[in-house]
């Protein structure tokens, strides 16, 4: 049976009654809200021979960079190819097999040759936007959606995601006035669009606006905290407004309940506890043990080298909680997973190891040498994944290194630079001062 989705596209080898299932699916995904890999589940049990259930099913856990989710992955793929009855659904299962066989540059161009001829098939751009998040590929960030923005009006059901990943683009390329004002109108039209609401965060971030952060994040908190999958990730952003303030009791308190209160094991989460903790460790704060229960649950994906991202912030913990051994079986993991075929070797060759290793000299009181990994991999650091936001720690790890290291022209120089980059930031006022410190010594 042939019917469409609410722009038209026609679907196959479904009833009305898993349709409506996947549409709530493709809904949740795009607010990030509910149990869209429920909602695929329900849509396969009522018509298993509905080809993009299983598409969307394998594309959430194929974009969870999660090694055992691959498996499911490539499960949601082998029951889909013999499915698929259109040219746009084979599309979609093509780039669902390189994806879950690690080929994320693949799956991006499949899905990008998809939404130009389709611009209107929500879970194309979608499942395309956030491939290009995971690859840092900040241009298809904001160009995958731009070309199939006219096309899109508020009549049609998911615009505001549209806007919204619209807003991350443009805000990931440096457009920050437009990129607030589409993540603004993204929610207004729905306030549970919690990638819409982490956009407008972005902007912030960048611009050093940590009190308009803060208030933005906390006017809409029941939008982006009810039912979120990606609540942790926008605590994490109200507490890098915080952090850049000097509130860290605000930021331990922001850590010690939503963030990592319920101790995730989810590698995305974890991600987010690390990269606050790091930051602290960095301004020598004293964490407590917060450090042993975070690297506890990493300990078991040390070995995953899957994606190189996770593992620079699993390193973060492993040097955190003081763990030898684990550390050396993820710097084993890199090693292998270097020789592999897949897009990861490229990703962990070229960004995630010099960082992993980087992060472990810090930790062991290399700083010359955490400055000698860092300092050639900066303009390239986008190739291994994550938002500028995130990747910062990079930068932060850098200027930190340089100065406990006591290199003077180097520690100055950095701090000039963040100065202007940042001329707001009560961080970089920080760092000004102790190059400062530094050099009248």
């Amino acid at each position: 049976m042939k019917t469409t989705d609410t722009t038209g596209l026609a679907l196959s080898g479904t009833s009305e009654t898993a349709l409506q299932h996947y549409l709530r699916g493709v809904g949740e995904l795009q607010r990030f809200v509910g149990d869209p890999v429920g909602s695929a589940d329900a849509a396969i049990a009522e018509a298993p021979g509905f080809v993009m259930a299983h598409v969307l099913k394998g594309y959430l856990f194929g974009l969870s960079t999660e090694r055992e989710a691959m498996a499911v992955a490539r499960s949601c793929h082998q029951a889909a190819l013999p499915l698929a009855a259109s040219a746009r659904e084979q599309g979609h299962v093509a780039a669902l097999g390189h994806l879950a066989a690690g080929r994320w540059h693949e799956a991006a161009r499949i899905l990008e040759d998809i939404a130009i001829e389709f611009p209107l098939d929500a879970l194309a751009l979608q499942a395309g936007h956030q491939i290009d998040f995971f690859t840092g590929n900040a241009r298809m960030l904001r160009d995958r959606i731009s070309r199939a923005l006219p096309v899109w009006n508020k009549a049609l059901p998911g615009y505001h995601a549209i806007l919204g990943m619209q807003a991350f683009g443009l805000e990931e390329m440096g457009d920050y006035q437009r990129a607030e004002r589409f993540g603004r109108q993204a929610i207004e039209l729905e306030p549970r669009d919690g990638w819409a609401q982490h956009a407008v965060a972005h902007v912030m971030e960048m611009q050093s606006r940590q009190r308009d952060g803060i208030a933005w994040m906390r006017s809409n908190r029941d939008g982006w905290t009810k039912e979120s999958f990606l609540q942790v990730h926008n605590w994490w952003h109200l507490a890098l407004f915080h952090y850049d303030l000097g509130e860290t009791d605000e930021v331990l308190s922001l850590f010690d309940g939503p963030i990592y209160g319920k101790r995730s094991t989810l590698a995305l989460n974890m991600v987010d506890a690390s990269a606050i903790l790091w930051r602290l460790h960095l301004g020598g704060v004293d964490v407590g043990d917060r450090w042993v229960a975070l690297a506890a649950n990493w300990t078991p994906k040390a070995a995953a080298g899957n994606y190189a991202f996770n593992d620079a912030h699993a390193m973060m913990a492993f040097v955190g909680a003081g763990l030898e051994t684990p550390a050396q079986t993820l710097l084993e993991a890199q090693r292998e997973a270097m020789s592999a075929s897949d897009d990861n070797a490229a990703f962990t060759r070229d960004v995630g190891h010099p960082v992993t290793l980087a992060v472990k000299a810090f930790g062991d009181g290399n700083y010359a040498e955490t400055v000698r990994l860092l300092r050639p991999i900066r303009a390239v650091a986008h190739a291994f994944g994550g938002s500028h936001a995130q990747r910062d720690v990079i930068d932060l790890t850098l200027i930190e290194a340089a100065l406990r290291d006591g290199d003077v022209p180097l520690a100055r120089a950095l701090s000039a630079e963040r100065a202007l980059a940042r001329p707001e930031s009560p961080l970089s006022a920080l760092f000004t001062r102790r190059a400062t410190a530094l050099d009248m010594n």
